[in-house]
């Protein structure tokens, strides 16, 4: 291949250990580390085939959002690879929003976050006012809570959500295959394809088959989940897989992102 590949990375990290504090990680000894944007910066370098126009922060679950925005606003001044902000906040009605959010994420896959959060009335009454905004709401669920999320989105149907790393699948399960067709159905819901483990190229190939001929075609959007997909996988491993899947779709790897978070 010759040509390079135009990407845009709709779902990074970057965090500072000297100054931020991420609980999850006492559980995460590979990356009990600082990462910054030059380092995320020089991963792409290291890809021969792809033009890296840039990536869109997702909060990383930190104990002091306020500091994590305060530092985000700084580093997006000073790089213009950081091209969006999905920010973190408790969805509610009453929430606040930081102004350089493009979106909000409010994890519902960690310990402390309870079954059926999603569906609680003042998180459904928070994702209409993000709607009303025209904000993104990132969805980080548990693969067994997809269910959860088809019943949200009934319930908000004009949402722009994005269901992060294809729901956390491991296997493809009927009940998994049956939760993302119904979630196919939603205009406005978008999937980032990330976030499996990339050992297994059959379950790969199948996971990403599967996923091409559920959603259509302006609702995939590249992800990498850098620097967590150095626990499971690498970058290059899981962009030629992509590349194998996708070719040099540029709607997949860039279009699709612009649509998606307004670029």
């Amino acid at each position: 291949m010759t040509d390079k590949i135009k990407l845009i990375d709709t779902h990074f990290h970057i965090w500072n250990l000297d100054k931020q504090n991420l609980p999850w990680l006492k559980d995460v000894e590979e990356l009990k580390k600082s990462y910054s944007i030059d380092d995320y910066i020089n991963e792409y370098k290291k890809i021969d085939n792809v033009d890296f126009v840039g990536g869109v922060y997702v909060e990383v679950d930190s104990d002091d959002p306020i500091l994590e925005d305060e530092i985000l606003y700084k580093e997006k001044a000073n790089n213009d690879k950081i091209l969006a902000i999905v920010a973190r906040a408790k969805v509610a009605p009453t929430m606040r929003v930081p102004l350089l959010a493009t979106g909000i994420r409010e994890p519902l896959h960690t310990e402390d976050a309870p079954k059926g959060m999603c569906l609680e009335d003042s998180f459904i009454e928070g994702i209409k006012e993000l709607t009303k905004n025209n904000m993104t709401f990132d969805s980080c669920n548990r693969v067994d809570e997809l269910s959860d999320l088809v019943k949200m989105m009934e319930k908000t149907p004009d949402a722009k959500v994005v269901l992060n790393h294809l729901g956390n699948v491991e296997e493809l399960t009927e009940e998994y295959k049956n939760n993302m067709k119904a979630l196919a159905k939603f205009p406005n819901l978008y999937v980032k394809v990330s976030g499996y483990k990339t050992e297994d190229k059959e379950f790969v190939r199948d996971l990403l088959s599967f996923t091409k001929d559920t959603f259509a075609k302006d609702r995939l959007i590249y992800a990498s989940n850098w620097p967590v997909i150095n626990i499971y996988s690498n970058l290059k491993e899981h962009i030629d897989l992509l590349i194998e899947a996708f070719g040099n779709d540029e709607d997949f790897f860039y279009n699709n992102a612009k649509k998606c978070y307004s670029l």
